[in-house]
């Protein structure tokens, strides 16, 4: 297949296919990166409306966005309905502060197609044709509360009587360095209504800081191409079709807009709105040249019918710029076709395919350039204002040593547009399925010495470097391996797998463990805190500022955490010992520090444990000053994740590595009290596999049982996040005359916790309901089918272990296809998404979903972890 090639030439660097790609941000404005405020109020600093006039620092952003993967040159998609009062340059959307549940883009797009090489992409913007309702959403939004839904553009009059543009935007390489851009507006109104199209070429701003003073340069030549120079890049032209009108200004701040003070004359950012808007042509550089430009084509659009916009950026043509473009276009959109055929071969169901699709199309688009040296941010730029000198001392001040500037796979490109350590680890499995050198490289990355601490930590996120995720970099990175270790061997059946990558990141990871033993375990005894950890508003308290109590919290996920982590490690530590028996100690060390959490889970002290044997279920306890401990008994996500702790262990892989399996046994034969809590030694599965897991017996059917009541965890859509049993029985923690409580909420949140835009307190979450079901594989791997548990609880159906993660992945999946109404449960009761042609069949890829209904909650394009749909709809190989 010809997209096949095309990534083996990327990977071995005979052909640079992935130098150009999708990798604009969706929102630079509000962000960290651009954020020099002396107390960190990133959303006040930069803001939506100083955007158009404001020459970014660390990035660009854009509708439709296209870079190259150091982001010098950046093309991108702008609209103007004749009406707005904004060029329609970039998605508008909400910050935390103005938005009832925390930010929120309020746009309708989606990602429609996507090759992993960029051969080929598409996706579609609604755009409305009445005005913008810009005041609208800002002043409904802020006047609803917690308890109230998000007011969406969708519930404006924006769409009446289908009056709107669907402005379908496709990219497709003739070469690495040949696109064709083609742009197809159809008018879905009533009548027929003008709209402006302009394609935007522009530099980013790289020489208004001081530091790189080299200025690049795009100008008109006389055959009307758009001519490029870049002292890095080289030259390119954008060839155009028609008689567009071409436009030129500079990338640079509208100082007296901004900030109201006299500035220099000049061309600025903002230039093309002034000319659009305001009909102000002294804001355009005459001279047609600078590092901004616009191919401007004003159109009317007939009622129900489309037009074309066709335009070619190209480093060197050897023909006609658009003799051969319909030709290509059909092409790749063909090889995008082969391609998914391919991996969808064992896929019957239509809607689930088109499913599967739209989740790596949204995967692939989500990849971002994301640039951030912390040194030279926190110190200012030579040419600018120093900043406020308690920025020395303030967010990420302790990461000097971070230098990032990579494309990076993002949770979200407007609501999330910066990485976030745990999110990524679960991009790269669905990565994987169509790019698993990309994937590996992801994971590599984060171990890189730009990104990871010198002391061992891995990056959380911009925000606040410093905060702690859970580690599930090893399990990712096995997983990784696997899936690609697989694909290696359809071409060479003997093939060991990528151990090179598998070593490079164990190395990293050994650092990384050493840290959260070093810093986590607060009382030395193997059981762990680690603050929120991804979880937000889970329990009673911030798990991540200081108690009201004092004191603190031995958690039940953190020190679940490291047990799988520990296994993650044994189990890349085994596989390199069979190359190398070096790794035979190391997988023993990981083996016995597995056996010390699993025994500190047991008795944390004066025989008290995180289990709770009268409950059936594994709480966080809390320890207070005094020397108290108090179990927090909320049943939450918190005392289920023991069960991502479990690894079987085949024959052919205990015979190569006898030095690791003789004192494995004698562990396991000297210490029978620890053997009974963590494996099935001496009782082989099936195969013959042995098992080493949290679980074990009565306490994996007492949390199962729990889990797969669907009146506490399990949902029509999934596992809860909250057991549904705090509905009627919330938490309630007394300190001081402050009750603090813990109640089921399916939906949005109810408080401010953690900026109010999450919520872990009953909905249903994709990456730790994806760990439920691989956890749920291995334990039916060893136990097989012989094995059965009830599920539902209660309902008298008794089925196989492997049988319940088929269902739960059945439930996930049903949040996005059609049930035998037609209708998908991630569109709840909005009937113009479930019904209306033009709607219907475009999916986005929410944060969360709500615990009842399966509507879909949170920020709209987290394709992120969300895209491990695509793994879950994928038919499962035997050896995956």
């Amino acid at each position: 297949m010809k997209e096949t090639e095309r990534l083996a030439e990327a990977n071995s660097r005979r052909a640079p296919w992935r130098r150009w790609g999708p990798y604009l941000s969706e929102r630079q404005w509000g962000t960290v990166r651009e954020d020099y405020s002396p107390n960190g109020t990133a959303w006040n600093y930069f803001t939506h409306d100083q955007a158009r006039s404001r020459a970014y620092r660390w990035g660009e952003d854009g509708i439709a966005g296209l870079s190259d993967d150091h982001q010098r040159l950046c093309l991108a998609l702008a609209l103007w309905n004749g009406k707005d009062p904004i060029l329609k340059e970039r998605l508008f959307g909400l910050t935390n502060g103005e938005g009832n549940h925390g930010e929120d883009v309020k746009e309708l797009y989606y990602y429609l197609e996507a090759t992993p090489t960029h051969s080929y992409l598409k996706m579609l913007y609604k755009y409305p044709q009445g005005q913008f309702p810009y005041t609208w959403l800002v002043r409904e939004n802020a006047r609803r509360g917690k308890l109230d839904p998000e007011f969406e553009l969708i519930d404006t009059d924006a769409f009446r009587e289908n009056r709107y543009f669907d402005v379908f935007v496709e990219y497709a390489k003739a070469a690495p360095e040949d696109i064709l851009i083609q742009i197809t507006v159809c008018n879905r109104g009533p009548e027929d209504a003008p709209i402006h199209i302009l394609q935007q070429l522009w530099f980013r701003n790289t020489w208004s800081w001081g530091r790189d003073p080299g200025k690049p340069l795009i100008q008109l030549e006389p055959d009307k191409t758009v001519l490029v120079q870049d002292p890095v890049l080289g030259e390119y032209r954008l060839h155009t079709e028609g008689s567009p009108a071409f436009l030129f200004s500079e990338n640079e701040t509208n100082v007296q807009r901004v900030f109201g003070t006299g500035g220099a004359p000049g061309y600025f950012k903002d230039a093309f709105h002034e000319f659009l808007i305001y009909g102000n042509t002294k804001a355009l550089n005459p001279a047609q040249k600078g590092t901004k430009c616009a191919v401007h084509c004003p159109l009317t659009v007939s009622s129900g019918s489309e037009v074309k916009v066709r335009l070619r950026f190209a480093s060197e043509l050897k023909t006609a710029p658009f003799a051969d473009f319909e030709d290509v276009l059909q092409c790749r959109r063909q090889e995008a076709e082969e391609f998914y055929a391919d991996l969808q071969r064992d896929l019957s169901d239509q809607d689930a395919k088109s499913v599967q699709r739209q989740a790596l199309a949204g995967m692939i688009w989500s990849k971002q350039y994301f640039y951030y040296d912390v040194r030279e941010w926190l110190k200012g730029d030579p040419a600018q204002p120093p900043p406020p000198n308690v920025r020395i001392y303030g967010r990420n001040h302790e990461w000097k040593h971070l230098n990032n500037a990579d494309v990076v796979s993002m949770p979200d490109k407007w609501e999330y547009p910066w990485y976030a350590a745990w999110d990524l680890a679960f991009h790269t499995l669905s990565l994987a399925l169509v790019d698993s050198e990309l994937a590996k490289r992801q994971l590599l990355l984060i171990t890189r010495v730009w990104y990871m601490h010198p002391n061992g930590q891995l990056p959380a996120y911009e925000w606040a470097f410093g905060d702690v995720n859970p580690p599930v970099h090893g399990w990712a990175t096995w997983r990784v391996f696997q899936i690609d270790r697989k694909y290696r061997r359809q071409q060479h059946p003997d093939d060991p797998g990528d151990l090179a990558f598998l070593e490079k990141v164990f190395h990293k990871l050994m650092l990384n463990f050493t840290w959260w033993v070093n810093r986590k375990d607060a009382a030395g005894r193997n059981i762990f805190q680690g603050g929120f950890l991804g979880l937000d508003n889970i329990g009673v308290f911030d798990r991540s500022a200081p108690l009201p109590t004092g004191g603190y919290i031995n958690q039940s996920d953190g020190t679940s955490w490291m047990a799988m982590y520990c296994l993650n490690l044994m189990r890349i530590a085994l596989e390199l010992a069979t190359h190398d028996h070096v790794y035979e100690e190391i997988a023993t060390k990981f083996f016995e520090h597995f056996l010390q959490i699993a025994e500190a889970m047991t008795d944390i002290g004066d025989g008290f444990g995180l289990w709770d044997e009268t409950d059936g279920f594994y709480y966080d306890v809390l320890n207070l000053p005094s020397g108290q401990s108090i179990p927090l008994k909320v049943r939450s996500m918190v005392g289920l994740i023991p069960l991502f702790a479990v690894e079987t262990l085949e024959p052919e892989l205990l015979n190569p590595v006898p030095g690791f399996t003789r004192r494995l046994e004698w562990v396991l034969n000297h210490r029978p009290e620890l053997a009974a809590l963590v494996s099935r030694w001496q009782t082989p599965g099936t195969g013959d596999r042995r098992l080493l897991s949290l679980l074990r017996g009565h306490r994996m059917k007492e949390v199962l049982r729990r889990m797969l009541d669907e009146s506490e965890f399990l949902s029509d859509y999934g596992i809860r996040a909250l057991s549904k049993y705090h509905l009627e029985h919330p938490y309630q923690f007394n300190w001081e005359g402050t009750t603090m409580t813990v109640s089921y909420q399916p939906g949005e949140s109810t408080s401010g916790l953690f900026g109010g835009n999450s919520n872990w307190r009953g909905p249903i979450w994709f990456p730790v309901n994806y760990l439920i079901i691989e956890s749920l594989q291995k334990f039916h791997h060893y136990y097989g089918d012989d094995f059965k548990i009830e599920c539902p609880t209660g309902s008298g159906r008794y089925v196989t272990i492997e049988e319940v993660a088929a269902e739960l992945g059945r439930r996930l999946t049903r949040l996005f296809t059609r049930d035998e109404k037609g209708r998908r449960p991630v569109f709840a009761q909005n009937d113009r998404l479930q019904s209306d042609p033009h709607f219907r069949d475009y999916l986005n890829f929410y944060e969360y979903f709500h615990g009842e209904t399966g509507r879909g909650v949170g920020a709209a394009h987290q394709t992120g972890w969300t895209g491990l749909i695509a793994k879950i709809i994928q038919p499962r190989a035997p050896a995956d």
